[in-house]
């Protein structure tokens, strides 16, 4: 090879491994300040801590320890409507009271925004739109020996007995009416009760009222009369599965785009709302061999085709003789 070229290309290579060289540390120059720059925007707030919410508090929201908590707020941004911490604020106050104004998650609560029980529109204020109070009389063994609490989502089942017209005793059956139903009060209390340990206090009560719509209100008022009525408390976790089988079923749309925010809001939403329909039930023989299982059918009525009731059946062959609506059963002897 020509030693001409054999310069020419060593020369290149140089220039172009030179060249890299600059341009990464030129990069990685303009890099170290950005990010000191970034890091330097969002100082630590410093300020009296205020009460903000956790999450998104929707009109109607019942507040629990989880749903707020103290947060540095800017001195020259705090309102005196703000609860702050100190200054004589007990948490037990905040805690079971209802949202009266939609809040953002990291928004300042204010004292405006809530209502506290046994204050004017209280109850009327912890419904949703559209929604309707419904009390419920239930016992200690119906209402989970107490350990029903407001906020809490329980299903409501009705438990009877079904003669059906027949002999014999009648059908005994339960099935599951209404589900995810949200408990508004136990009696007359909106709120947990904590004793001096922080502990929650469990009182047992004799009526439930529960958030339903209008329709679902007029079926319970009917459920009233047919039977007893209990209460089963809801798992947390419950929402998600029957989310998903309602999505498997076609009752619930997923958004077109997958947006996982308007998918997280859909659930919201769905989880929020009492169910009913596609009820399950069982009688008494799933749970004893020596119960029924169908409800007691009625005695056959001969009387039309057999003539007058209580008459013996005629012996040998017989004509039916009908007159207008009457049908008479005439033995006719036959030769020996």
């Amino acid at each position: 090879m020509d030693t001409r070229k054999v310069v020419l290309l060593v020369g290149a290579l140089f220039v172009a491994a030179v060249t890299a060289f600059f341009a990464r540390t030129l990069i990685a120059g303009n890099a170290a300040p950005q990010a000191q720059a970034v890091a330097a925007v969002a100082p630590p707030a410093e300020g009296p801590k205020v009460l903000v919410a956790t999450r998104a508090l929707p009109v109607g929201t019942i507040i629990d320890p989880a749903s707020v908590k103290f947060q540095p707020w800017p001195k020259e941004l705090v309102e005196g409507a703000y609860f702050q911490e100190g200054a004589g604020f007990d948490m037990k106050n905040v805690v079971g009271t209802v949202v009266r104004t939609a809040m953002t998650a990291g928004q300042p609560i204010t004292q405006g925004a809530l209502v506290k029980p046994g204050d004017r529109g209280f109850l009327a204020a912890a419904l949703g739109p559209g929604m309707r109070a419904v009390t419920v009389p239930v016992s200690t063994q119906s209402s989970v020996a107490g350990f029903i609490f407001p906020g809490d989502r329980v299903d409501l089942l009705l438990t009877q007995s079904v003669a059906g017209g027949g002999e014999g005793p009648p059908l005994k059956a339960s099935e599951t009416i209404m589900r995810n139903l949200r408990v508004l009060a136990t009696d007359q209390r909106t709120s947990d009760e904590k004793d001096e340990k922080g502990n929650t206090i469990v009182h047992t009560f004799s009526t439930v009222t529960i958030e339903a719509t209008p329709k679902i209100a007029e079926e319970i008022a009917v459920a009233q009369t047919l039977g007893t009525l209990s209460l089963s408390l809801r798992s947390i976790a419950d929402n998600q599965g029957e989310f998903d089988r309602a999505i498997a079923s076609g009752a619930v749309k997923l958004p077109t785009n997958g947006d996982p925010k308007a998918e997280k809001a859909l659930m919201t939403q769905f989880a929020s709302l009492p169910q009913t329909g596609d009820s399950t039930y069982s009688v008494g023989a799933d749970v004893s061999r020596f119960q029924r299982s169908t409800v007691p059918g009625k005695a056959q009525d001969n009387s039309a085709a057999g003539g007058a009731a209580g008459a013996a059946p005629p012996i040998g062959p017989i004509v039916r003789v009908a007159r207008g609506t009457a049908v008479t059963a005439v033995p006719v002897g036959g030769k020996n």
